[in-house]
Formats: structure tokens, sequence, C-alpha cells
């Protein structure tokens, strides 16, 4: 068996902000383009579509970091438990930004913190699974601190989309990906560290147009 990669806490720590300027240098580069138009008096026809242009990229800005500070932070939630009502609140969120839609199934619960950030991770992975639109089904089973999370996106081939598992996500979650691990993989790698932290097994399929995540106490 493949020994699991030991991230050093600042190489983790670096790998997971490299991710999120990553995702926000886009969303945050739009807005600069914006006002750059808006102050230039000879794009003054430009003024509307420029405007628009901002507020979409900050709309996807804002998700992004919400997100983040859920998924890879600390976040503001007091305690060791996270309200699965704010977990819903910012995939709504991000997904408004995003080709797949979000069936949230989960009643409202509170979640040990790491359990809680393993599933936001999970998700970002589900989406990614289905790039070009979809639905992505998220449940939560079972008593405290034995929660089954399952994770299901679905495609409609006849809409052109399809549903595929991420590249390298399978062993980078598992933690001993063969060409190591780096800013570009650091996501589903982290999602394999909070699995283990949680003591919990994350098993990946996919079967056609279906691909699913589910993650189990070991």
């Amino acid at each position: 068996m493949t020994d699991i990669i030991d991230l050093s806490a600042n190489d983790l720590a670096s790998m997971l902000c490299s991710r999120v300027c990553h995702d926000l240098i886009n969303p945050v580069g739009a807005i600069g383009n914006g006002l750059q138009a808006l102050t230039d008096p000879s794009q003054v026809e430009m003024r509307d579509i420029a405007q628009d242009l901002i507020a979409n990229a900050s709309k996807q800005a804002l998700a992004k970091l919400e997100y983040a500070r859920l998924a890879y932070g600390a976040s503001s939630t007091a305690g060791t438990q996270f309200d699965t009502r704010e977990c819903e609140r910012v995939a709504n969120v991000l997904f408004e930004t995003i080709k797949p839609e979000l069936d949230w199934q989960i009643t409202p619960v509170m979640v040990a913190k790491n359990r809680g950030k393993l599933m936001m991770n999970m998700l970002l992975i589900a989406a990614d699974s289905v790039p070009r639109g979809g639905k992505v089904s998220v449940a939560l089973a079972g008593e405290p601190e034995k929660e089954t999370i399952s994770i299901v996106s679905t495609s409609d081939p006849e809409l052109k989309q399809k549903t595929l598992i991420p590249n390298g996500v399978e062993e980078l979650v598992a933690g001993n990906p063969a060409e190591g691990v780096d800013a570009r993989g650091i996501q589903p790698f982290y999602t394999g560290v909070l699995a283990r932290l949680t003591g919990m097994d994350v098993a990946i399929k996919l079967d056609g147009s279906t691909f699913s995540i589910i993650a189990t106490s070991n």
C-alpha cells in the first residue's frame, strides 16, 4: 500500500491559500476591468456592460470567499460544531454562480466542525464532476459522530452535459497521488485529510451519468 503523504502544516496552509487565490483571481480581475472601463471616457458606451460585469464578478468573488471560509478556514462559527443551515446558505450562494443545480436534502442539525468542513469539500468535488451542469444532491444520515455523508451528481446527456471523475481526485482524497500534491490538487487532498481526522472513509464512484462521493465512519 502506498504511504499517505504527510504535508507540514505550513505547506498545507500555503497550498490552501494558493487555491483561494486561484479561485478569486478571475472575478477580482473582472471587477478591475469593469472599474477601468467605467473611468475611461473613451468607453462610455460600455458603461452598462461594465456595471453588469462588476456586479456578476462581485457576486462570484463573495460566494467563493464565503465558501472558502467555511470549507478551509476556522470560520466565525462559535464552538466546535457547524449548523447545517449555515452550510446550506453558503452552498446555495456558491451554486448560484456555477452551472450545476443544488439539491440540499439535509434536515437542520448540528455537526462536528471537521465533519461539516468535510461535507463542504466533498460538495466541491461533486460540483466539479458535472462541469457542464446537472444536479448535485446532498444527504446526511445517522447518529451524531457516526453520520454518513452522501453526495450524488447526475447529468443529462441530452442537454450536452457530462459526468466525470475529476482528474486525479481518487488518489488525492486517498492521500497518495503518484505525482505528489501541489496547489492544483490541494482541495481534494485536504478532503482526504479531513476524512482521516474525523475517522471516515470516502468512496468515489462513477456509474454512467451518476457520480457519487460517500463518507462513512470507519
